[in-house]
């Protein structure tokens, strides 16, 4: 079935993204992958190429665009290419709305144009030890002394923790409990008190720095203060709907892509003196994959669409979550065993789909949040509630 999304112009990006990949990624990523992190000069290549801040208006160096379909490609050449290391769709679609939305003037002409350029390296800070979807068990807080706060906590399973310049962090500005009284404070490198711990070692996405962060009595001037004060948990909540939708489009190109390898693989592979494709049950196995993914793929892009023209809501984007990342979970488990012994060595992308794709029901909210969020819309007199 033909997608319907796209024109010329998204196509022409898709080889430009092609291009960079295999030049500027791919010679590299076993060497990432071992180091368990990317380099600094991949940021400063991926700015080069303009694959930063594609949403962020021209005049402080982005693409000034706001057609999704574009994030639609990155994410899935991305995928495709197994580089998840290189986390662009991190900071394009999830940081990078929060710096363009809620930035005053001089906060987005501080920031704005080395996000751009790939010198200044985001991540956001919400997860801790002890608080993980629930975002209303955050302890990280932060003391007004008048022309600073003083934040004190830390922070864990941050994306881009080591490399990041500017960390978004969630803290409790007031000593209200639940939602209300978190505001979002933007920490700098170098800034006293703001340290990092390890690089955390995960079973997928290797390159992927992931650490712990630490903040002892950091000072963070008045004028990093992002959005209203107090209105974090607003904000959140009015972002995270396209985070969960760029974690759906990656999870649906992820899956595409096992069933294309997996199709190639049994059709060259032999047992019991034949092709596997003869098999009765590896038909109806690709078959029924390719069923799950022709349909998923017809919702995500309708959610693509949607999201492109401002229309697509919080409970829809947690559909296409949930769905898609636990299809992504299921064929990947199937590829792996129709590739048999071969499926379980790393030199075989298929391995590697398996560790790398298996955070995607996890992170940006887990499978059971969503299917509460879409639940709670469905059943409450107020969704509120």
């Amino acid at each position: 079935m033909k997608r319907q999304i796209f024109a010329a112009e998204h196509e022409a990006f898709r080889a430009t993204v092609r291009t960079f990949l295999a030049k500027e990624v791919l010679p590299h990523y076993e060497q990432w992958e071992k180091d368990g992190i990317v380099s600094r000069e991949a940021w400063l290549a991926a700015g080069r190429q303009g694959l930063l801040g594609l949403a962020v208006p021209e005049e402080y160096g982005g693409g000034g665009t706001t057609d999704f379909r574009y994030s639609a490609v990155l994410a899935e050449e991305f995928t495709r290419a197994g580089a998840a290391g290189l986390a662009i769709g991190l900071h394009n679609d999830m940081i990078g709305p929060y710096l363009a939305t809620l930035g005053t003037e001089e906060q987005k002409r501080r920031w704005l144009p080395g996000f751009c350029s790939g010198e200044t390296i985001t991540a956001i800070a919400m997860t801790e030890p002890g608080a993980g979807s629930d975002l209303q068990g955050i302890r990280t807080a932060a003391e007004d002394r008048g022309d600073h706060w003083l934040l004190n906590g830390s922070k864990t399973f941050i994306s881009n923790g080591i490399l990041a310049d500017l960390v978004i962090v969630v803290a409790r500005t007031t000593p209200e409990g639940g939602a209300k009284g978190l505001s979002l404070l933007v920490v700098e490198r170098g800034t006293e008190g703001f340290e990092r711990g390890r690089n955390l070692d995960k079973i997928g996405q290797k390159s992927q720095d992931t650490a712990e962060l630490f903040f002892r009595d950091v000072r963070v001037p008045k004028e990093n203060l992002l959005g209203e004060l107090h209105g974090a948990f607003g904000h959140l909540m009015t972002h995270l709907a396209q985070e969960r939708l760029h974690i759906a489009m990656a999870a649906i190109a992820g899956a595409e892509h096992l069933l294309e390898i997996t199709t190639r693989y049994v059709k060259e592979r032999e047992a019991f003196g034949r092709p596997l494709a003869q098999l009765q049950h590896i038909r109806f196995e690709i078959a029924e994959m390719a069923t799950e993914c022709a349909v998923t793929r017809t919702f995500l892009d309708r959610c693509i669409t949607d999201h492109s023209g401002g229309e697509l809501d919080a409970v829809h984007a947690s559909m296409a979550k949930w769905w898609a990342t636990e299809l992504q979970k299921r064929i990947a488990d199937r590829c792996v065993q129709l590739h048999g012994g071969y499926g379980y060595m790393t030199e075989y992308p298929v391995a590697r789909a398996f560790t790398d794709s298996r955070i995607q029901t996890i992170y940006g909210g887990t499978t059971e949040i969503m299917k509460e969020i879409i639940g709670r819309s469905l059943l409450s007199p107020d969704p509120r509630t």
